[in-house]
Formats: structure tokens, C-alpha cells, sequence
């Protein structure tokens, strides 16, 4: 029986930027956020907290800071994919000693791979560690897609124990479910929530809980006590405000909302950069249906 990280809602927190270097003080207030807010997990140095543009030194800082400061209230799941195995299988024997409670393993991009190169990615870095890995299906990213009959493959790891299922096919899904029945889905889109929590998915890594971690939080714990009608309520009440968030590239619009109420400067690390004015008024609308700015 393979192990469950965790059921329900998961934030893929942001990284708080001032002058370059990484903002602890706000780092910590919105892992406070986050806490005070019944999120079930946390996912750090992903791609919403700009992990591809962390120095080594501060990746590593980033996750022993962040097990330290959340000191087991819940799940701490550390971003350490990558397209070089090699550092993908140091970083993540790295977190494991820092005491992250998960890994989280993107495809590996840009030089990409075939099936078989994936199984043997993630199999190297399954076999140096011991505790649980997430895979990270985001071919949008990373221009590699994880084929079901992969993660079947892949399954075969004690430790491989779930995927984060971004592609944004629903099929794709239920095909997983279908014949990889031992590995949790979390959904990796927001829109996709309770779609995903339908055919038996154990939650969402989440960008839109980085300001509304109640609703997100709510909406898993709604469908999962059988409240169905308010699960739905909670993922069509939100449709709008996870479209203004995904107007530009993550997490530039999450890390502007995250300014409009103050939690950090907003600062992204290049080569993002901030979106324009007819972006930030649509986000700014879709706060203040939500209470979220005044």
C-alpha cells in the first residue's frame, strides 16, 4: 500500500523577491497564510515559487527554511525536478536530509525525453531517496507528456506514490485512474479541481490558494464529505478569478494578487516580468468579487 502525501488542498507557494534576494519575512507571513488557513500541504521551489530560477544555495535554504518554520503542522513537498538527472537526484537526497516530507519531480524540459528515458529519470532519483515522489505531468512547460502506460511503468517504485496531473486532459485522467489505480491524481490546474476529485483524485496543487486557500480548501472537503452541491458551487464560483489568474504566465498574476493584499511585493525574477495594465485591472475586478482588496 503506497503512501498518501496528502488529501485536499495543497498550495504551490509563491517566493517572495526584494531587491533579488529571497524576502524571508514575507516568505514566512505567507506560510502563516497558509497555516491559519486549513491548507493541507505545502509545495515549495515549484514552478509558482520560480524553483528554475533559484540558486542552488537558495533552493536548498528555501527547503530547510520552510520544513523548520511549518516543524511538521503539515506536509512540506519540495520542488526537485529537473532535466539534469544528476542534480534532480543530489537536490532531492538534499531535501530528504532537510526533512521535506515529499518531492515533487517535473518532467524533465527543454532537452525533454522519451518514455523510456522518463522511466529511467524518475527511477534514478526513486532509487536514492526514501520517501514519497509526486510526479509532475506539465507537458504545456516542458513539452513531454507522461503517457499513462509510463506512469504504469513508473508505479513499480515503492516510493513513486502519485502524479500532479497537468496536461489538461480529463481523459488522460480517467485513463490513469483506470490502469494506475495504486497512484494518487492531484489535479495541477485549478480549473480542473473537481473534474479530477470525481474520478477519485485526492486534491489540487493549487496556485489560486495562494489567496484563497479557504475556498480551495473547502471545496476538496465539501466533495470529500459528499456535499457535492457545494464543491461545485466553490469550483464554478471561481472560474473567473482562476482565468484572471492564469491571464499571463505563472506566477506573475498570483504574485500580483499576493501584492494587492499586501502579503509581498509581488517581484518576479527574470525572465518574467509584470503584466500589463488590461491583465492587473481584469485580476484586481475579479479580487473584489471575492473580498479579497477593497
Amino acid at each position: 500500500m503506497k503512501q498518501t502525501v496528502f488529501k485536499g488542498a495543497g498550495t504551490a507557494l509563491c517566493t517572495p523577491f526584494s531587491n533579488g534576494l529571497i524576502n524571508y519575512e514575507a516568505y514566512d507571513r505567507l506560510l502563516d497564510f497558509q497555516l491559519a488557513s486549513r491548507v493541507d500541504a505545502v509545495i515549495v521551489c515549484g514552478t509558482t515559487g520560480e524553483g528554475s530560477t533559484l540558486t542552488d544555495e537558495e533552493h536548498r535554504e528555501l527547503i530547510a527554511h520552510s520544513v523548520k518554520y511549518v516543524n511538521g503542522r503539515i506536509p512540506v513537498i519540495a520542488g526537485t525536478g529537473s532535466n539534469d538527472t544528476a542534480y534532480a537526484v543530489d537536490l532531492s537526497k538534499y531535501a530528504e536530509s532537510a526533512g521535506a516530507d515529499a518531492l515533487l519531480q517535473v518532467t524533465p524540459y527543454y532537452n525533454k525525453a522519451s518514455q523510456s528515458g522518463l522511466v529511467a529519470h524518475f527511477g534514478a532519483v526513486a532509487e536514492a531517496v526514501n520517501i514519497p515522489i509526486i510526479l509532475y505531468n506539465v507537458p504545456s512547460r516542458t513539452g513531454t507528456n507522461i503517457k499513462p502506460e509510463t506512469l504504469k511503468r513508473l508505479a513499480g517504485y515503492d516510493n513513486i506514490v502519485a502524479v500532479k496531473e497537468a496536461s489538461g486532459d480529463i481523459s488522460q485522467v480517467a485513463k490513469i485512474r483506470a490502469i494506475c489505480p495504486e497512484l494518487d491524481v492531484y489535479s495541477g490546474n485549478d480549473d480542473q479541481t473537481l473534474p479530477v476529485l470525481s474520478l477519485g483524485g485526492k486534491g489540487v496543487i493549487s496556485v489560486l490558494s495562494n489567496i484563497m486557500p479557504d475556498a480551495v480548501h473547502d471545496m476538496c472537503e465539501a466533495y470529500f464529505n459528499g456535499d457535492t452541491a457545494r464543491a461545485e458551487e466553490l469550483q464554478l464560483g471561481t472560474v473567473g478569478i482562476d482565468g484572471a489568474l492564469f491571464s499571463d504566465v505563472n506566477p506573475i498574476m498570483v504574485k500580483t494578487a499576493l501584492a494587492y493584499m499586501g502579503l509581498c511585493s509581488g517581484e518576479l525574477r527574470l525572465p518574467l516580468t509584470p503584466s500589463g495594465e488590461e491583465n492587473n485591472a481584469r485580476l484586481l475586478a475579479e479580487m473584489k468579487k471575492h473580498g479579497l482588496v477593497k
